[in-house]
């Protein structure tokens, strides 16, 4: 992978690898853009193929962190950490330790926070090494919740884009994805009275626990997500889930999910499901409730107020879906646009010292 030509061509600023031979700990950090603010965004843990794989996928993901960060109107930057390793084998207490005084070495430039295969225990075991670094559990705890309850919203703005009501009331979804935020999503859609949920995981425990807690709720084979006949399709799992192959198959009229990097190529695939008619929930926007609350941590946390300004997702979405269609863009794009607009104005803004 030509690591400096990606770098150059997307804007990043850092691109970080360490080892720690005590603990075997791998990992990459990167740092998109701190125009806004420092850096934050989770830690990832997966036995990634290949170092190229890890490399792409840390890439994405804090490019994903600035947009998230930006249109969510917080003073971040974007950034993101993946471990290679796998998460039954690698995790303990000095491994967590060991990220942290990697993240130290950063000195605040980059926050982290808990992502897929880490938890606010392992978050912990983190802090003993850092302060730079939210999602604790005497502080806002899991950002899951947090995040299942943006898209919650983001979902009703949704509907509201394409039914002209933002009722779920009566609306079938297919979750694809029930470990963290896949999970409490279903629980505040069937909270709101959803006529109908199917879900798809990998993870035999997952879907045995979602069968216990929500026996209403359908299994389907991961195949078989894509082609139900559904309001909605909400991809919860990891990213790519729209591509070549799955768009197709779509019945949907809505793709809304907690995802990151649902677009496996942001402008053939967002073009794509809007030749289709189908409205796509940009993933950086709908996905933010997590990020929201843990930025709260930051300024002094409380739940309500955070909880407040993740609603405020749902009237986002309706500004870009109508900067969509006005540019007659497809929505990734036009989150982007509305992203780089407040990256542009504020950076702008702050160009001159003022004492606080």
């Amino acid at each position: 992978m030509k690591k400096f030509e990606y770098m150059e061509k997307h804007g990043y600023e850092q691109l970080v690898f360490f080892h720690d031979k005590t603990t075997g700990l791998k990992g990459i950090t990167c740092i998109h853009d701190t125009s806004l603010g420092p850096a934050l965004g989770g830690t990832r843990l997966w036995n990634y193929d290949t170092e190229d794989e890890a490399t792409l996928d840390v890439l994405r993901l804090a490019r994903g962190m600035t947009y998230k960060a930006a249109a969510a109107g917080l003073n971040l930057g974007g950034g993101k950490t993946v471990l290679i390793g796998d998460p039954e084998k690698v995790k303990s207490e000095a491994y967590f330790r060991g990220l942290g005084r990697y993240v130290q070495t950063l000195n605040g430039r980059y926050i982290t926070a808990e992502d897929v295969n880490t938890s606010t225990k392992d978050m912990d075991f983190v802090n003993m090494e850092t302060d730079y670094v939210v999602g604790l559990k005497h502080k806002s705890g899991n950002p899951s919740p947090f995040t299942a309850l943006g898209a919650f919203h983001g979902i009703r703005a949704s509907l509201k884009e394409v039914y002209g009501d933002d009722t779920i009331e009566g609306k079938t979804f297919a979750v694809q994805g029930a470990g963290q935020t896949g999970d409490f999503l279903i629980g505040y859609l069937l909270e709101a009275k959803a006529k109908k949920i199917y879900f798809t995981e990998i993870n035999e425990k997952h879907i045995a626990k979602i069968k216990e807690k929500y026996p209403e709720v359908e299994f389907v084979e991961p195949d078989d997500i894509y082609g139900l006949d559904v309001d909605v399709y909400a991809p919860c799992a990891l990213g790519a889930t729209m591509n070549d192959k799955t768009i197709p198959q779509l019945k949907c009229k809505i793709v809304a999910g907690t995802a990151n990097n649902v677009l496996d190529d942001e402008e053939k695939h967002g073009n794509m499901l809007k030749e289709r008619g189908i409205l796509y929930s940009p993933d950086f926007v709908i996905n933010a409730g997590g990020l929201i609350n843990v930025y709260h941590e930051l300024q002094g946390y409380n739940r309500q107020n955070s909880e407040n300004d993740i609603a405020k997702i749902y009237d986002r979405l309706m500004d870009i879906y109508k900067i969509a269609k006005e540019s007659d863009t497809h929505t990734q794009n036009a989150a982007k646009l509305f992203a780089k607009d407040r990256i542009k104005t504020i950076s702008t803004v702050r160009a001159n010292f003022v004492k606080r």
